[in-house]
């Protein structure tokens, strides 16, 4: 939202998002490194079970529609621009809004930008020998220099974003039919991990931490709700494209992990987990086409990375700016650049955080981190569909949750279930994902109370 539309209402949002669009919007978002290497740790997190790992995907997609579904209600009876801050705000309370983002500044979003910013240089190992070091130092100097580069301009950001749909959908396409038609491995999809006496309680436990990897690959289905009041007609196309844009990426990301399957023998696979080698799709590549296909994989991977990064260091600063506006933020992220007319302050530190998180933490942590945080204010919001039942119930619901309150419950159920599972397996992250949002919250207590003090 700019200033202008703060400030006078003169400015309007247009309306010209359709279905397409939509689900445009949440393909460009979710189809991002994520399915590049997260196979791997699925597969490391299922004891090398091809079969189990499948499973977990095709859960992480169910488990996103069910939450799609409490999305679209909220987003088609209440299409206001801003998404999650808004209806979090209106069920619960503002701190709560607010709490979600100074989660993206602290945690969420700035995570998202350092686990990009390693997942690049992290792709190149198939190519070069990179120490953890070096990743990390390319990973700094990414953050950096497409900072800078977004500081002189959204017009100049958005230019790197024009191709990134295309570039991410080049890989996974021919990995995908490449692999179907190609691929001479007929892959043990057995549920029972090989060599493993594994419980019935165990197995589900096995199941949740993996699913929350795939998580990753699927986040970025909240982020449509954002632009509802762009949508020509939200009611009805807000829920459309969330169902069949979660929908078809489930079935894609499904389809993408058995075609390396078909290609690659479970022995080779497991050895280059265990080298800490995880993009089996530029293998897959390099054993049907040869380095010329694993070098054009590589490159392909590495734009739509890039782009994906780019992507996210122009977007969430908005979020901080917003909330500088309202007064409960450091005033300073509230300022435009006099000549470029971009939030530069909220670009800076978000960089600087973002360089924080990549200098403690590997990869994997950076993902189940992130992942995590994410799960805490969907839940919230999941349950908001029935704060918004008994607390607006002449509000105009367009679109309704199918199976309601069935498929709320169970949403809430799933998602409250992994989070369980994550602070069990990894309590460490869990406790950070679940304390950063309760700071945000008594830091916009804190922002009020001197705002009231100011206003006396």
């Amino acid at each position: 939202m700019s200033t202008e539309n703060k400030t006078t209402g003169t400015v309007q949002m247009k309306k010209e998002i359709g279905v397409f669009g939509g689900i445009s919007i949440i393909g460009g978002i979710m189809i991002g490194s994520g399915i590049f290497y997260l196979g791997s740790y699925v597969l490391q997190r299922t004891n090398m079970s091809m079969g189990l790992a499948l499973l977990c995907w095709v859960v992480g997609g169910i488990v996103s529609i069910l939450g799609g579904l409490c999305f679209a209600e909220l987003g088609a009876c209440d299409p206001k621009s801003g998404g999650m801050v808004v209806y979090l705000n209106r069920a619960y309370h503002p701190a709560v809004g607010y709490s979600f983002g100074f989660t993206s500044w602290l945690i969420s979003g700035s995570g998202s930008i350092a686990a990009l910013a390693i997942a690049l240089p992290t792709a190149m190992r198939n190519f070069t020998d990179l120490s953890d070091t070096a990743i990390k130092v390319i990973a700094i100097v990414l953050i950096v220099g497409l900072t800078a580069y977004n500081c002189l301009g959204i017009k100049l950001g958005s230019m790197l974003q024009n191709v990134s749909m295309v570039a991410k959908m080049i890989p996974i396409v021919i990995i995908l039919l490449a692999g179907l038609f190609l691929g001479k491995q007929s892959p043990d999809l057995s549920l029972v991990p090989e060599g493993t006496d594994v419980s019935f309680s165990g197995m589900l436990a096995m199941i949740a931490f993996a699913t929350v990897a795939t998580l990753w690959a699927y986040e970025g289905w909240t982020n449509l709700n954002p632009v509802a009041e762009e949508m020509k007609n939200p009611g009805k196309d807000l829920p459309k494209a969330l169902i069949i844009g979660i929908g078809a990426i489930t079935v894609l990301y499904t389809l993408f992990n058995f075609a390396i399957y078909r290609v690659l023998p479970h022995d080779q696979v497991v050895s280059m987990i265990e080298a800490d080698n995880l993009y089996l799709g530029t293998e897959v590549a390099k054993t049907i086409f040869g380095n010329a296909g694993g070098g054009l994989i590589l490159a392909t991977q590495l734009i739509a990375i890039f782009g994906s990064l780019n992507g996210m260091i122009i977007a969430f600063p908005r979020y901080y700016y917003e909330m500088a506006l309202d007064g409960h933020f450091f005033k300073n992220h509230a300022k435009l650049h006099p000549k470029y007319a971009v939030p530069h302050v909220a670009l800076i530190s978000q960089a600087v955080i973002s360089i924080i998180l990549v200098l403690m933490k590997s990869l994997d942590e950076l993902t189940s981190l992130v992942v995590f945080a994410g799960m805490v204010y969907n839940v919230l919001v999941i349950l908001a569909v029935i704060v918004y039942r008994k607390k607006f119930p002449d509000m105009e619901r367009p679109y309704k949750a199918w199976g309601y309150p069935v498929t709320v419950i169970i949403a809430v159920v799933i998602f409250g279930a992994l989070m369980i599972n994550t602070l069990v397996e990894d309590p460490k992250t869990a406790l950070l994902g679940l304390a950063v949002p309760v700071i945000g919250v008594i830091v916009w207590y804190l922002f009020d109370r001197k705002l009231k003090n100011e206003e006396k």
